[in-house]
């Protein structure tokens, strides 16, 4: 939406009114645009790729962070108990180990599988954990079998024959071995089990934190909705004794918003177009009331339109401006509504050249300065925030600005 500037009437309601819109940018010369769609052609899939491979080691570390530090400790203890090398002990462990957690990442997600074939249909997911009674038995057969399917790797990769023949030879030396190889295996499954049974435990708490958020955002809109209604249907009672034909537009005026607004008020976010362009809806229904004496400019940069954000936002911000700073001056006054980028913010900013702050509007009063702050504190915490400030310029006036976070590319 490029700015608009409005100077409205209640005949210029009814013609049409004359806008003044900035002209478009010249569009870049054809090569110029090949050769740009051909650059971000090559580099899309490379940095898809880079990205892909990041995830990947993301994950290895995360999944072999605890095994490499298992197979260190145990290589100093066997070297340390043994007098083998540790360098070669260590290959061993490494071996013997990461053997072990493939097999038991294979019984994880094999039992995970099974529970869920065996769930019925339509009922909710459970979680990654098979449970101890597939888990506890998996886990010894996954020592003993690593042990020796690593301990044969390790032979291979380092040209030696170090793994013990379980039918020959002193038993102590490998029955020692394979029961540090189960108590590491049953530490790690352990582990492992805690950290799922702990992530089930956060997802559930934030699906509750956000269940509880939907449930005091759909209050707050409630709220929201009957307090304009109310506000305006005081108007539109004033209207009915002294202008009747003047009250009869606003009535239309105020149909035609409600029913523009309805799907808005129950979608939670929407484009920040239709975020303008209900302000625009709302601000015809004031022009209808309050004539000559109230002009708008919208600006909203291309760029910035199909950005989402939380309906009816502004709505709060706008009817403040003319309730407190228009409607007070015999003279009216004008409203801008603009959107711009700010240092990886979005700033949407409400100004008018009313009659400046008040004392209840510096402490923060009014109900809808303090719906639009509750609306942002549970939508974006801190990253979000709501400030007035009384306008620099000759013009005076109000300048409301909301700071949103940019949603992640």
């Amino acid at each position: 939406m490029d700015p608009i500037e409005r100077q409205p009437s209640p005949s210029a309601r009814a013609s049409g009114m004359p806008m003044t819109a900035r002209p478009p940018a010249a569009p870049c010369a054809p090569g110029e645009e090949a050769q740009s769609a051909q650059g971000a052609a090559q580099g899309a899939p490379l940095a898809a790729q880079a990205s892909a491979a990041w995830r990947v080691l993301l994950w290895l570390w995360h999944e072999l962070r605890v095994g490499l530090a298992i197979a260190v400790v145990a290589a100093l203890f066997i070297s340390t108990m043994f007098r083998d090398p540790f360098a070669r002990t260590l290959v061993y462990s490494l071996c013997i180990w990461l053997s072990i957690q493939l097999l038991i990442e294979v019984g994880r997600s094999v039992g995970a599988a099974r529970q869920r074939r065996g769930e019925r249909p339509g009922a909710a997911s459970g979680s990654r954990w098979p449970g101890w009674h597939f888990m506890g038995p998996w886990s010894v057969a996954a020592a003993v079998a690593g042990y020796f399917v690593g301990s044969l790797l390790a032979d291979w990769l380092t040209g030696q024959q170090q793994t013990r023949n379980p039918l020959g030879g002193d038993p102590r030396p490998l029955a020692l071995i394979l029961m540090l190889s189960l108590g590491f295996t049953l530490s790690a499954v352990y582990f492992f089990y805690s950290r799922g049974r702990l992530a089930t435990l956060q997802a559930a708490h934030e699906a509750a934190q956000r269940s509880a958020a939907e449930a005091q955002l759909r209050l707050l809109q409630s709220q929201l909705e009957p307090h304009m209604l109310f506000n305006t249907l005081a108007n539109l009672r004033v209207l009915i004794g002294s202008e009747p034909a003047r009250a009869q537009a606003m009535l239309d005026r105020l149909i035609a918003f409600l029913r523009a607004t309805l799907a808005a008020s129950r979608s939670g976010t929407h484009a920040l177009a239709d975020e303008f362009a209900r302000i625009d809806d709302y601000l015809a229904l004031m022009a209808v009331r309050m004539g000559p004496r109230l002009a708008v400019r919208l600006e909203l940069p291309e760029a910035l339109r199909a950005l989402p954000v939380p309906a009816l936002l502004l709505q709060p911000l706008v009817e403040n401006a003319i309730r407190h700073g228009l409607e007070p001056q015999a003279r009216g006054g004008r409203i801008d509504v603009r959107a711009r980028r700010d240092a990886g913010a979005l700033l949407l900013e409400v100004r008018d050249t009313g009659c400046g702050l008040v004392a209840d509007t510096v402490a923060g009063g009014g109900f809808g300065l303090q719906q639009v702050r509750e609306r942002l504190a549970v939508l974006f915490g801190e990253r979000a925030s709501l400030t007035l400030h009384a306008a620099a310029d000759d013009e005076g006036g109000v300048l409301a600005r909301v700071r949103l976070p940019l949603p992640a590319p």
